[in-house]
């Protein structure tokens, strides 16, 4: 069985970014299948070309996984019309890349962005193989609520494009149990969608690691440092985690580690200047094979959305990554991942946008090892029972194969 999945925004270990998909389809390899993905040459969180060869395709080979690179733009973080383009040229070429990469059996397609899906159904089609459709955000209503997508003729051409993928999709995964709630609401059949939510591999982390090397680099030795890892953008509220720095500047023990990029990166940078906050480090971007080491030198971790109500349906890739490094969360989003951090006593939680209490959570935290380290301690046990990318990735491995089943009929249906 030989699956094809085009991704935009795919990260390998090199790349900052999370690496669900590059781990997912090492397992799949290491149980006797094919897995290629077609990938962009620019990478999605920095804006940089990740490879050296321009050309409109490279190739290379991850542990097995076959990765193509389709030619973007290097634009991506200039404007959101600039995003646009770089997003349809990728959509066209990621779409050749895709068809001449050999016999497939499968295409499977990812959103957002919403244009490489439509890649994958183009191929899918042309190809006459079945289309898993995996939706890892609800776009457009994520664009919509945020304020980036307010055009009327847009949005209604964009909630025509969505239901026109869900239509087309033989199958559809989501990573959120809130997802396929909102699929069914949709119109979409409950048997046609699967859950495998995100997950981590946790033999990447190592809790017990006192990450000496990264507090050294940033001279940050004897602090209670709070990680922020991810991306800094529009929904992701680094504003309010900088109001919380600011309550929190007298107490020089605490500091602020912001690892990720971004398109709001130097306006971050530039309002913690302003504001003379020496209780705040940007690490920039990171590889994630560099995440588990950042993660380490940290006492609490924080992750945090804009207070939006489709935000609630979210599993942030970050919150495992914090899970399984044995760190608490303090989380200032609601919804689904609140019951998880609360199931699992993993962290506290603190109402979106409420910056002061962001403090308050993490002074408690600094004030109080020892439920800093039960929650961390029960966080890592919670996650790797019930979020283990090996056992996701077994569920996915059941569902690619199911999927190429009888699959000529099912495709012509399309």
């Amino acid at each position: 069985m030989h699956t094809l999945l085009i991704h935009q925004a795919f990260s390998a270990e090199s790349d900052p970014g999370g690496t669900r998909h590059l781990e997912l389809a090492r397992r799949v390899v290491a149980a006797g299948e094919e897995f290629t993905i077609v990938a962009s040459d620019v990478s999605y969180v920095s804006g940089k070309r990740v490879t050296s060869r321009r050309t409109w395709m490279t190739e290379e080979e991850n542990k097995g996984v076959r990765v193509v690179r389709s030619y973007t733009p290097s634009f991506l973080h200039r404007s959101y019309l600039w995003r646009v383009l770089a997003f349809l040229t990728f959509m066209i070429t990621s779409t050749i890349s895709g068809l001449k990469v050999g016999p497939v059996d499968l295409v499977m397609g990812t959103s957002p962005p919403i244009f490489q899906a439509v890649s994958a159904w183009a191929v899918a089609f042309l190809r006459r193989k079945p289309f898993l459709l995996e939706i890892r955000d609800l776009w457009p209503e994520f664009a919509i609520d945020i304020g980036v997508l307010t055009n009327p003729v847009l949005i209604t051409f964009s909630r025509w494009l969505e239901k026109f993928l869900y239509r087309r999709a033989t199958h559809l995964l989501v990573n959120s149990p809130a997802y396929c709630e909102y699929l069914i609401t949709k119109g979409v059949p409950a048997t046609k969608v699967s859950l495998i939510p995100n997950g981590v591999e946790p033999s990447m982390f190592y809790p017990m690691d006192s990450g000496d090397s990264v507090r050294r680099e940033f001279n940050l030795n004897g602090k209670f440092i709070v990680t922020y890892a991810g991306a800094l953008g529009m929904a992701n509220d680094i504003d309010t985690l900088i109001r919380a720095a600011e309550h929190l500047r007298r107490n020089r023990n605490i500091h602020l580690l912001l690892v990720g990029g971004g398109k709001e990166l130097e306006r971050l940078q530039s309002d913690v200047s302003n504001r003379r906050l020496s209780n705040v480090t940007f690490a920039g971007p990171q590889p994630k094979a560099l995440v588990p080491a950042f993660l380490a030198a940290s006492n609490a971790c924080v992750a945090l959305l804009k207070s939006i109500p489709m935000f609630r349906t979210t599993y942030p890739n970050k919150v495992f990554d914090y899970m399984a490094a044995g760190r608490p969360t303090v989380l200032a989003i609601d919804g689904v991942i609140r019951e998880l951090i609360e199931a699992a006593h993993g962290g506290i939680y603190v109402p979106p946008g409420d910056d002061l209490a962001i403090a308050d959570a993490i002074c408690t935290l600094a004030e109080n090892p020892v439920l800093s380290a039960q929650m961390g301690n029960a966080a890592r046990d919670y996650v790797e029972a019930h979020f283990n990318r090996r056992d996701q990735a077994q569920s996915f491995l059941r569902l690619l194969r199911s999927l190429t089943v009888d699959a000529a009929p099912v495709a012509a249906a399309n």
